[in-house]
């Protein structure tokens, strides 16, 4: 059997890029006109191929999708981000498309070592969950000009399609809840900066607390975890103050379940001393005796809205392209008690 000619192929041939090749079969700009129809016409020569037009000949088979997460999103319990990927496998296959997943270590997102999907040109198209490395994301960008769309998480420094969660807004309505519950003295538990999520429901909180007239203590707010690792640690001594709040926004259920139990450990009981509340009702069975008050991300939402923009991109038609900010609802749970 003839070996497949591939994107490196004629690049050799040219001495130039893999991306110079790919922007010029797909038609983007940075490429000249002279040098795109010299790469067109050597891949008429050569039998060079598109994954996807040799998908199309098969009426049965679809697009190849890559799904990209960083090893720290995957911890020892059954994560957020678990949820969200199978959300989007399941949309996937409903589109007679397929998927197909690479973690990346902490070593390989430090070094810059780029996913085997994109190096050896695996797929027709590229979904992000999680944040990476701004300097990770760039050269991803740089390498591939696969069609690509980051899902709960956007980048401020480089245009490319996301789909996230309203963290803000979220984090803003449970704030306001427990002041609707009589408290005022409330905390923040959140690592600012580790992730776009954090960073914004912490926005979110501070909102509702100046529309309330009232200021965000320093000691009040309390980190949770990690930056380079990702792994939540709870350090009970900024957590356990003198002046102890009655409510405590967490970032997120698991890190809710950290706070219950360090709380609970230092004869605190949860909500009687003090409420918490998290943010995207879900967390793994047997991590928390109570049900945890939250607001519930939409997956299922986020996850259609990732994929339908993702297929339009490497179709190439047209679509709304930016950011989509997905829907959530309040959930009352047992965590919060009126004062």
């Amino acid at each position: 059997m003839a070996k497949s000619v591939k994107l490196a192929d004629l690049a050799a041939v040219l001495n130039v890029s893999t991306v110079t090749v790919s922007k010029a079969l797909s038609n983007q700009k940075g490429v000249s006109e002279e040098l795109r129809e010299k790469i067109k016409k050597l891949a008429d020569e050569m039998g060079y191929r598109q994954p996807s037009a040799i998908k199309k000949t098969v009426v049965s088979s679809g697009y190849n999708i890559g799904i990209i997460i960083a090893d720290k999103f995957l911890g020892k319990f059954n994560s957020f981000y678990w949820q969200m990927y199978q959300a989007v496998t399941s949309k996937i296959a409903t589109k007679n498309c397929f998927s197909m997943l690479e973690v990346i270590s902490e070593a390989d997102e430090e070094y810059t070592i780029l996913p085997k999907l994109i190096q050896e040109q695996k797929v027709d198209g590229i979904i992000v969950i999680g944040r990476m490395k701004e300097v990770y994301l760039k050269r991803m960008k740089e390498v591939s000009a696969l069609p690509t769309v980051y899902m709960d998480f956007y980048d401020e420094k480089q245009t490319c399609d996301s789909v996230i969660s309203n963290s803000y807004f979220g984090s803003y309505v449970l704030t306001n809840y427990l002041f609707e519950m009589g408290h005022k003295k409330i905390g923040f538990v959140g690592t600012m900066l580790a992730t776009d999520s954090i960073t914004d429901r912490y926005f979110g909180f501070a909102k509702a607390m100046m529309e309330h007239g009232l200021i965000v203590k320093p000691e009040w707010i309390v980190d949770d975890r990690d930056t380079r690792t990702g792994k939540i640690d709870i350090d009970s001594k900024k957590l356990i103050v003198e002046d102890m709040p009655t409510a405590y926004v967490c970032n997120c259920d698991l890190t809710a379940s950290y706070v219950i139990k360090c709380l609970q450990e230092n004869g605190y009981s949860v909500p009687n001393d003090v409420s918490v509340v998290g943010f995207d009702n879900y967390l793994y069975p047997g991590l928390c005796e109570i049900g945890i008050t939250t607001y519930e991300v939409d997956i299922h939402e986020m996850a259609r809205c990732t994929v339908n923009t993702i297929l339009k991109k490497i179709d190439n038609k047209s679509y709304k392209s930016g950011i989509f900010i997905g829907r959530g609802r309040l959930v009352c749970k047992e965590s919060v008690i009126r004062v």
